[in-house]
């Protein structure tokens, strides 16, 4: 019996040490973190169970995977200062921490390399990977297993390893328990206040136990419901990639790069400053938020992250709206459908055709993605089915994702003649994204300008809303001409704006959230069905 005690005993003394320090070196890792969240003594209690007890269960699994506690220890450590470093560049870029949500893009990085490494860095991504690999090596070669010991047996650390992570799971269901009830769900406020673990398990519990209601159709008053299908007119609406007036935040800008977007706007049914839920990224967000008519506060915690909740709660959208009164609906989209679960929920988001990146070719990219111009052609191919010639009666509605401006900007080059075309003066030192940003704006103004003039030459007319999903990533601007504020910029127009309701004056010098710009649309298709059906009247 004393041996079996003395065994465990050892056992235990040999799992403590490096238990201990790997647990002081986690609490000090977080004063790593951008931005600062309180110290431990001052989180709730919730928090610091959550850490303690999250701490236990993964160095309790690395003890079984390695059998090495300092290795083990190490290991956590590891993944504890890569999702640092994550969180860090994230906040750098977008100006938000790292949610529980994020997770899921550490396999989409693997997937699309292209839309995430640049911000992380590359060399940092190399780096930590080639430094992770020499630590395997030599912690696996360097300090021997536990069962080679000779002072305890297997069976005690197998007991020793059952006491560490029943502890661990105590723990953590005692933070679980007591955790904080009343999270404000402003990201950066949460995490600063409940500290990096904590703030993620409290993000996590909710995504898993928030319902969400499921509204149905909101704007059927808006709708002429008992319109004939071959008289309304055609809906394209344009998602525009980190479309916003940079020409109000940087002067240095000429304003002619978007001089059709500006001769559109003072035609339009409404037009204005958008307020959207993304910066630098996260586009579901704003999408998502356009499509249901949704605040994203409605959504609670799964405003950071929709179309997975959407996936097991399906929602009422735009295109659930207009299939009922007789349109064909396609989303067009030059990237992999897969990404953000396109493929499989569009369809039950009300889409009957999804177009993505396989319908495009090489020689389509302007930079790194798929034109706007290409996209444009895609477009008025669609529209062309009912053109006059066609006799096809079935309304269209288009929605157009784009990517052209997709980051990373300074993966491109800027030239001397972009420099020339698109400033006052010189450009500013340390801005090159910024003039690459404006010749794919100058690209998204010709294609406004471009479906504007194809849906007028629609047999019954078009309505066309754009809006921009969120501000480009450009941290060098930023730190050199100041920040924008975030806000994007929309118009809704038809080849009738006259008539109706028009807001020119009063949008352009105030804000609409996201979620009011169905209402502003549909209101613009009734109006110019209303005008089709009046000047049908007066004709007989």
């Amino acid at each position: 019996m004393t041996e079996i005690g003395f065994s465990l005993g050892h056992s235990l003394l040999t799992l403590s040490m490096p238990l201990c320090v790997g647990l002081l070196l986690s609490a000090a890792m977080e004063l790593l973190l951008t931005p600062k969240s309180r110290m431990i003594w001052q989180r709730p209690l919730a928090s610091n169970l959550l850490h303690l007890g999250t701490w236990l269960i993964v160095f309790a699994a690395e003890l079984v995977l390695f059998r090495r506690p300092w290795f083990a220890m190490g290991n956590v450590l590891a993944i504890q200062l890569l999702i640092v470093l994550v969180n860090n560049a994230k906040y750098h870029a977008m100006r938000e921490p790292f949610l529980v949500h994020d997770f899921e893009y550490f396999t989409d990085a693997i997937r699309h390399p292209r839309l995430y490494l640049p911000f992380f860095g590359i060399a940092n991504a190399l780096l930590a990977l080639c430094a992770f690999i020499g630590v395997l090596v030599a912690g696996v070669m360097l300090e021997p297993s536990v069962f080679s010991s000779a002072q305890a047996s297997v069976g005690s650390y197998i007991v020793s390893w059952g006491i560490l992570f029943a502890v661990g799971v105590a723990v953590t269901v005692w933070g679980y328990k007591v955790r904080v009830r009343r999270v404000l769900l402003q990201p950066e406020h949460d995490y600063c206040a409940l500290g990096q673990i904590g703030f993620l398990w409290h993000y996590g519990i909710l995504h898993y136990t928030q319902p969400n209601p499921v509204e149905e159709n909101q704007w059927r008053e808006l709708l002429p419901q008992d319109a004939a299908a071959e008289k309304l007119p055609d809906v394209v609406v344009v998602q525009s990639e980190s479309f916003f007036d940079a020409r109000t935040e940087y002067p240095v800008l000429k304003p002619s790069i978007l001089a059709e977007f500006d001769q559109i706007c003072a035609h339009s049914f409404s037009w204005g400053a958008l307020t959207v839920p993304a910066w630098g990224a996260n586009t579901i967000r704003t999408e998502s938020a356009f499509l249901t008519g949704k605040p994203a506060h409605v959504l609670g915690v799964h405003q950071f992250s929709p179309y997975r909740h959407f996936m097991k709660q399906p929602q009422y959208t735009v295109a659930h709206a207009l299939k009922a009164l007789g349109y064909r609906t396609v989303c067009i989209h030059p990237y992999p459908a897969s990404f953000y679960l396109r493929d499989k929920l569009y369809p039950r988001m009300g889409f009957d055709e999804f177009i993505d990146i396989q319908s495009f070719t090489e020689a389509d990219k302007v930079g790194q993605y798929v034109g706007d111009v290409a996209l444009t052609d895609k477009v008025k191919s669609i529209l062309s089915k009912r053109s006059h010639a066609s006799g096809t009666s079935t309304p269209v509605f288009v929605f157009v994702i784009t990517m052209e401006n997709h980051g990373p900007l300074h993966l491109e080059k800027a030239s001397q003649a972009d420099q020339v075309a698109f400033y006052e003066g010189e450009q500013p030192f340390g801005c090159d994204d910024l003039t690459v940003y404006a010749r794919h704006l100058r690209n998204a103004d010709t294609m406004a300008a471009m479906l504007t003039e194809c849906l007028n030459d629609q047999p019954n007319g078009g309505v066309l809303g754009w809006y921009g999903d969120h501000v480009p990533i450009m941290a060098k601007v930023y730190q050199t001409l100041g920040a924008p504020k975030g806000e994007t910029r929309y118009f809704i127009w038809n080849d009738h704006s006259t008539d109706g309701l028009k807001e020119a004056s009063s949008t352009s010098a105030s804000s609409k959230d996201i979620s009011e710009l169905p209402t502003l649309l549909f209101q613009a298709l009734s109006a110019r069905y209303k005008t089709r059906l009046a000047a049908e009247q007066e004709s007989v």
